[in-house]
């Protein structure tokens, strides 16, 4: 029993001590081969590279927000009836008070005529009466009856006339019409919608933004304005109000922007960016977000050094690790705020197959973006 104890304890540590001694191999041959320098059997890695230059940096709150029309709404009526006249056609500019629509109205034109004969009656009888009053032919009270049946038929004339007059449709305010929705000796419900008008001058962009940006907006600040359906183009505007609270879900306040519009290029309903420049411009380096290696326990770039030229006469290039305190990003690029110092030569691409004092050729055939302001392009 004692003999098979000691060999199977003998069994467990051979197999133990070749564990952990292999484990201690392995280990060793990768802390060589990421801490000992690229000696002269080391083949060069080839990268591309840029360099770091100051530009002047305009500190932006960037977000994304929908258009609003000023004035905008989806035109119905709150009678039924059929289309007997239509004065529109889709995608008019319309005037303040311009008649669009009209439903048949005959029988209620030929009532309210009637109502008004009745209420002509009913003055003449009055006035008839009133002149007897004075002459002491009649009574008091049939005066006093007179006047109320004249005040009665006119308030009828005056529902008569309403009811006429909702059975036409007028532009409540100017604007652009949309699709129209009827035709012409269609029967419609009340609130069939008929057609959509929609002011687009000026025009709003709501969109929001976090919390911690109050302090640094206000009224009056100026935007620019960017859409999809117009690449090239910027839209100028100035905030024109900020909402009176923060959502307590979300914790973003809406803000809301107003643009001329004089050309009526946008309309309700656009998805839309926004950029609003906040404080002076600064002197900052940048460099293109691809020269950056993210790390959990900080962000580095390689900086390539220059030992002078070898035997062959061409330059001997090496990199070393730094690491850089990271800013804003603007497009391609990003601040850097520590690190590394204007006229630096970067590695911006291979930074893979990179270690610290590993020789480098340089091909900048293909070079990574490192453009402040990108265009998306569809290929």
């Amino acid at each position: 029993m004692i003999k098979r104890m000691l060999i199977m304890l003998v069994v467990v540590a051979v197999v133990l001590g070749g564990i952990f001694g292999f484990k201690d191999f392995v280990n060793g041959k990768i802390k060589e081969f990421m801490t000992g320098p690229a000696g002269p059997g080391h083949q060069a890695q080839t990268v591309s590279t840029t360099k770091a230059v100051t530009t002047d940096w305009q500190p932006q709150i960037e977000a994304v927000g929908s258009m609003r029309a000023v004035r905008g709404s989806d035109l119905s009526l709150e009678v039924v009836g059929v289309v007997d006249e239509l004065n529109f056609q889709s995608g008019d500019d319309v005037e303040a008070g311009k008649v669009l629509l009209k439903l048949r109205d005959f029988d209620d034109v030929a009532k309210l005529k009637s109502l008004q004969a009745q209420a002509d009656l009913a003055k003449i009888t009055y006035d008839r009466d009133v002149k007897q009053l004075n002459a002491h032919a009649v009574a008091q009270a049939v005066v006093d009856n007179d006047e109320a049946n004249l005040r009665n038929n006119r308030a009828l004339v005056d529902q008569q006339q309403a009811l006429v007059d909702k059975k036409t449709l007028k532009a409540p305010f100017a604007g652009r019409l949309g699709i129209r929705q009827v035709d012409l000796g269609q029967y419609l419900a009340a609130g069939t919608a008929i057609v959509t008008l929609q002011a687009l001058t000026p025009i709003y962009l709501d969109f929001l933004l976090p919390q911690k940006t109050l302090a640094q907006i206000q009224v009056g600040m100026p935007v620019k304005v960017k859409v999809d359906a117009f690449p090239n183009a910027t839209f100028p505007g100035k905030i024109s109000s900020i909402n009176s609270k923060v959502e307590a879900t979300s914790r973003n306040v809406q803000v809301r922007a107003t643009l001329d519009n004089a050309d009526k290029k946008l309309v309700p309903g656009m998805f839309a960016t926004v950029d609003i420049d906040i404080g002076a411009p600064q002197k900052l380096v940048t460099l293109p977000q691809t020269a950056i290696t993210y790390n959990p326990y900080g962000n580095l770039v390689y900086v390539v050094d220059d030992k002078g030229k070898g035997a062959d006469g061409k330059p001997q290039l090496t990199v070393r690790q730094t690491f850089v305190t990271t800013g804003d990003t603007r497009g391609d690029q990003v601040a850097i705020l520590k690190g590394v110092k204007d006229g630096d030569q970067i590695v911006s691409g291979g930074q893979m197959k990179l270690r610290n004092g590993i020789a480098i050729t340089v091909n900048n055939t293909v070079s990574p973006a490192n453009d402040a302001n990108p265009k998306p392009v569809d290929n």
